[in-house]
C-alpha cells in the first residue's frame, strides 16, 4: 500500500513513518522541507517528495497514492476552507487520514461525508491519541454499561519527548481561552489550563494534569451518552505547568494574541529544559458508569519508557492502515474506528506497557455515614449520589455578621455578601476520593474540598482543614465543626469557627441552614440558607 505522510519529517510524523516503515508499507515523506524528507527516506529506506500542502498538489497524485496522512498542522490555522487537501483526496479516489487535535477541524470534518461515499474513499480526522486512541479506550472500559456518567482522560508525556513548533504553537494558541465542557449534562464554559487534577499512571508515575480543549468534548457526549467528558494535560516539570497556568490567567483577564516570536522563544525554552525530567510519560482513560455489577469506575492506563511516548500518537493512524479494507466509506472524526485490542497491538514493538483496572463507586457521604445514610429524606441522599460531577441550582439568603472580626474572617473564606434572595449553583465534583465544592452565590464564589481522613471526613478552605461531626439526625445531616488545622499545626478550640449547618428536606425539596460563628467572639460570621434542585437530573441517580 502507497502511503504519503505529509510532514512526514515532524514530531509525530517521522514516527508514523518509521511504524508504516516496519509494517511494511510503501511510505513516501514528504513537506515543504525536501533534504529533511529525503534525509529521513534515505534512513529508513522510503520515498522523498518535496511539495507544499498549500500549493500545487500534482506531483502527489501523479504517485498514485493509496492514501494520504496529514500530519503537519497547526490544524487551526489551516486558513478559510481548512479541508483543501482531503478534498483533493476525494476527488482523486485516495483514502485520508489527519493527526488533528483541534476540535473544530476534527468535528466538522463530516461536512465531507456525502462526497467521500459517493467517491468510496475513508476520510478520518484524528486518527491519534484523540479522539481515536481515547475512544478505543472508552469503548471497550464502557462495553457492558448501560449508563455513563464521567468520561475522564489525561495525557501526560514526560519532560524528554521532543516538542516541534507545530505542537508548542497549538499548546500556546488555545491557552487561557474559554472553551466548552460538558458537564452533568450540560456544557460550561472552561478556561484552557486551568482546573488541575493529580492523576496517577501506575509505576509510581503520578503526574497533575491541567484541562485543555480537544475534539473528545464535542464528540464524546453524543456519541457514548456521557453526563460528562473532561480531558487534561500536563507536563513533568511543575515549571512549566505553572508557567502554562499564569499565562492562562493572563490571556483569560486580557485576551491578547500569541505572536510568532513568543512561539519560537516557548520552542527554545522547552528545548533548554530538555534534560530535566524523565522520558516516561503515559495516557490515562477513566469511566465511571452504571452495569450489572452497580456504580463502577474503570481505569486503561499506558505508560511509555525508553521516549517512545511520541510515538503514541501515531499508532492509531498505523492501525487503521494495517486494514484499510475493514474502513467504511465517508468522512468523520475518528471515534471507535479502531478497538483496544488493536491499538495495544500495535504498540508490541514500542517499550509501552498498560493495564485495566476496576473498583465499585461509593459516593463519599454514603461511605462516611454507612447505613445511617438511607435515613435521610430521599432529596438529602439524592444531593449526595456523586458519582460523577453534580450540579445543582436554587436559590438562598444570605445575612452576614456586623462586627469587623467577623468580616474580615467572611473575607478572607471569601463568603458570600447579605443578599435576601440570590441565585446559588452547588457543584460537586469527584476528585482523589473525595469531592471538590464550588458554591456560587450570584457573582461570589468560595470551594471547599471534602474527604475522608482516617476515618472521619474533613472539609479543606485553602490551608485550613476542619474535622466535620458528620451525622444524621432527626432525619436530618448535621456538619458540626470538632477540630481543625492550619496546614499540619493543630488549631486550639478557642480558635474554632462554631457551626451550625444542617441539609433536610421540605415540601420535596432539598433544603441547606449553614451559620458559621468567628473564633473567640462567636459572632456571626455568615448565615445563608435556602434550596437547590438538581439542575439536569434526567439519566442519572
Amino acid at each position: 500500500m502507497k502511503i504519503v505522510v505529509l510532514g512526514g519529517y515532524g514530531v509525530f510524523g517521522k514516527r508514523l513513518v518509521r511504524l508504516l516503515v516496519r509494517d511494511g508499507q510503501d511510505v513516501v515523506v514528504a513537506g515543504r522541507a525536501a533534504q529533511k524528507a529525503q534525509a529521513l527516506a534515505d534512513e529508513v529506506g522510503a520515498s522523498a517528495l518535496a511539495i507544499d500542502r498549500s500549493g500545487d498538489l500534482a506531483p502527489l497524485w501523479a504517485l498514485s497514492p493509496d492514501a494520504v496522512v496529514d500530519a503537519a498542522g497547526p490544524f487551526h490555522a489551516y486558513g478559510g476552507d481548512p479541508y483543501t487537501l482531503a478534498r483533493a483526496c476525494i476527488t482523486h479516489g485516495v483514502n485520508y487520514l489527519d493527526l488533528a487535535d483541534d476540535p473544530a477541524f476534527c468535528a466538522g470534518i463530516g461536512v465531507l461525508d456525502g462526497a467521500a461515499k459517493k467517491a468510496g474513499v475513508f476520510v478520518l480526522s484524528g486518527a491519534s491519541s484523540v479522539p481515536a486512541i481515547s475512544s478505543a479506550a472508552v469503548a471497550a472500559l464502557a462495553a457492558d454499561m448501560t449508563e455513563i456518567d464521567m468520561i475522564d482522560t489525561a495525557i501526560l508525556p514526560g519532560n524528554r519527548a521532543p516538542r516541534g513548533r507545530a505542537v508548542v504553537a497549538s499548546i500556546l494558541h488555545q491557552n487561557g481561552r474559554p472553551f466548552p465542557v460538558l458537564m452533568d449534562g450540560v456544557e460550561r464554559s472552561v478556561r484552557s489550563w486551568s482546573a488541575p487534577d493529580r492523576f496517577d499512571l501506575g509505576q509510581g508515575i503520578v503526574r497533575r494534569g491541567w484541562m485543555i480543549e480537544v475534539p473528545d468534548h464535542r464528540l464524546f457526549g453524543p456519541f457514548f451518552g456521557a453526563r460528562t467528558v473532561f480531558f487534561r494535560a500536563g507536563l513533568e516539570l511543575g515549571v512549566m505547568n505553572h508557567g502554562l497556568a499564569a499565562l492562562s490567567l493572563l490571556r483569560g483577564s486580557l485576551r491578547f494574541g500569541i505572536a510568532a516570536w513568543f512561539v519560537s522563544l516557548m520552542v527554545v525554552l522547552a528545548k533548554l529544559l530538555w534534560p530535566f525530567g524523565t522520558d516516561e510519560g503515559g495516557m490515562t482513560v477513566a469511566v465511571i458508569g452504571y452495569g450489572p455489577a452497580g456504580w463502577q469506575r474503570k481505569d486503561w492506563r499506558l505508560v511509555a519508557t525508553a521516549g517512545e511516548g511520541p510515538f503514541i500518537p501515531a499508532v492509531a493512524s498505523r492501525v487503521i492502515l494495517r486494514d484499510a479494507a475493514a474502513i467504511a466509506p465517508g468522512a468523520r472524526p475518528a471515534v471507535s474506528e479502531v478497538s483496544l485490542p488493536s491499538v495495544q497491538a500495535g504498540m508490541t514493538d514500542l517499550a509501552v506497557t498498560f493495564e485495566t483496572q476496576e473498583a465499585p463507586v461509593v459516593p463519599l457521604f454514603v461511605r462516611q455515614l454507612g447505613d445511617d445514610f438511607v435515613q435521610l429524606p430521599v432529596e438529602v441522599q439524592e444531593a449526595h449520589h456523586v458519582y460523577g460531577p453534580r450540579r445543582w441550582a436554587g436559590q438562598a439568603r444570605v445575612t452576614r455578621g456586623g462586627t469587623l472580626w467577623a468580616r474580615g474572617l467572611a473575607a478572607l473564606f471569601r463568603f458570600p455578601p447579605a443578599a435576601q434572595a440570590v441565585p446559588v449553583t452547588v457543584t460537586m465534583t469527584p476528585q482523589r476520593g473525595g469531592e471538590l465544592w464550588k458554591r456560587q452565590f450570584g457573582r461570589a464564589a468560595f470551594r471547599s474540598f471534602l474527604q475522608q481522613d482516617q476515618g472521619q471526613m474533613t472539609e479543606q478552605f485553602g490551608p485550613f482543614t476542619f474535622v466535620l461531626g458528620l451525622h444524621v439526625g432527626e432525619g436530618q445531616l448535621h456538619f458540626p465543626v470538632l477540630s481543625g488545622r492550619l496546614g499540619p499545626v493543630r488549631l486550639p478550640r478557642i480558635l474554632l469557627p462554631q457551626s451550625e449547618a444542617r441539609e433536610y428536606a421540605k415540601e420535596g425539596r432539598f433544603h441547606f441552614d449553614v451559620a458559621l460563628r468567628a473564633p473567640f467572639t462567636r459572632a456571626l460570621m455568615v448565615h445563608y440558607q435556602g434550596w437547590l434542585e438538581r439542575e439536569n437530573p434526567s439519566k442519572a441517580s
